[in-house]
């Protein structure tokens, strides 16, 4: 026998939640959130409330909790809103944009203020292609990178310095028996996202940076490529509530199908007006020869190391410059 119809008149009007407190999500793992409640401190477990619909939620993103909130163990509360993001960190899983995978976009953190592309000096050797495109996605999400470069000890960092002096690109030098104040400095008082291949000491930074958090650390393997030991985005304030830094897994590629030529000038102002000197649906290669970017370097406008510099980043957004699992381009 089936139940009869319920008289229960349906509604679109949907709580309002007057009561859920504002959280961030510090980790995400299979359709679980662990939040941290600004007000009390406290970690909460959620899930996704239905209303939601598919909407995705993730790592950086701010969320109103509702439900139980008191952090005890084998609790569950749940997200009802998210809220806007400031910033969207994303990457593309592969360049081919006629391609199933490269249609497909992968948000990696929310909210994120800086960049920090973790290159090491020597082993495995700093890989510029994979910088150029971190590079390309930080611009395009609007967030200040910063390089951070590490194995500082074994290896000078001048090749890489100079490769990028016209960019006046931040950077840190980090060495294992050295204090990371400079490091801590940048930041201090920002939300900060680490990206990096896989073996060039970035968990380790994190474990020193917060100390107790134990972040796996693995070793390199003889053909000079790391082995992936963190497996999942985590959120982790800094000691002395001076920032919060966001561990990401080790990447192998960093695919930018996403990122249009327009939104990449953005990240050079100084070029950005001279743009609407050009021809319709220019590439800014300056292939076509008449490039308003060109004329602008012809009548002094700009410093030519700056157009320098937007090319090779739109070169490598286009995938001129190969970045793979196996040559992205060392310095």
């Amino acid at each position: 026998m089936r139940p009869g119809r319920s008289s229960r008149p349906r509604t679109r009007q949907r709580p309002k939640h007057s009561d859920a407190v504002e959280g961030l999500v510090v980790a995400v793992d299979r359709g679980r959130y662990t939040c941290h409640l600004l007000d009390t401190g406290a970690t909460v477990t959620a899930m996704r409330a239905r209303e939601l619909g598919r909407h995705g939620v993730v790592v950086g993103d701010h969320v109103q909790i509702v439900g139980d909130v008191s952090g005890r163990p084998d609790t569950l509360a749940r997200i009802v809103r998210i809220a806007e993001r400031d910033s969207v960190l994303m990457r593309t899983a592969d360049d081919e944009e006629g391609s199933t995978e490269g249609r497909f976009e992968r948000v990696v953190v929310a909210n994120a203020e800086q960049l920090v592309i973790v290159n090491s000096l020597q082993d495995p050797p700093p890989r510029t292609g994979f910088i150029d495109r971190c590079l390309v996605a930080a611009y395009d999400a609007e967030i200040d990178p910063l390089l951070c470069l590490t194995k500082g000890d074994l290896a000078s960092p001048d090749a890489v310095l100079d490769y990028y002096a016209e960019l006046d690109l931040p950077y840190v030098l980090c060495r294992p028996d050295a204090p990371l104040d400079d490091l801590v400095e940048q930041l201090r008082g920002r939300v900060s996202v680490m990206i990096g291949h896989s073996g060039v000491g970035k968990s380790t930074l994190v474990n020193r940076l917060v100390p107790g958090t134990d972040r796996a650390v693995g070793s390199v393997s003889a053909v000079g490529k790391g082995r992936h030991t963190s497996t999942s985005a985590v959120a982790l304030r800094l000691p002395g509530d001076l920032g919060w830094i966001i561990d990401t897994p080790g990447v192998r590629s960093f695919g930018l199908a996403h990122v249009s030529a327009d939104s990449l000038l953005h990240g050079f102002p100084d070029l950005v007006e001279a743009s609407t000197r050009c021809p319709p649906n220019c590439d800014h290669t300056g292939a076509g020869g008449d490039c308003g970017l060109d004329k602008l370097i012809a009548e002094g406008g700009a410093d030519p190391r700056r157009l320098a510099s937007f090319r090779r980043l739109l070169a490598s957004k286009e995938g001129a410059a190969t970045e793979t699992s196996d040559d992205d381009g060392s310095a």
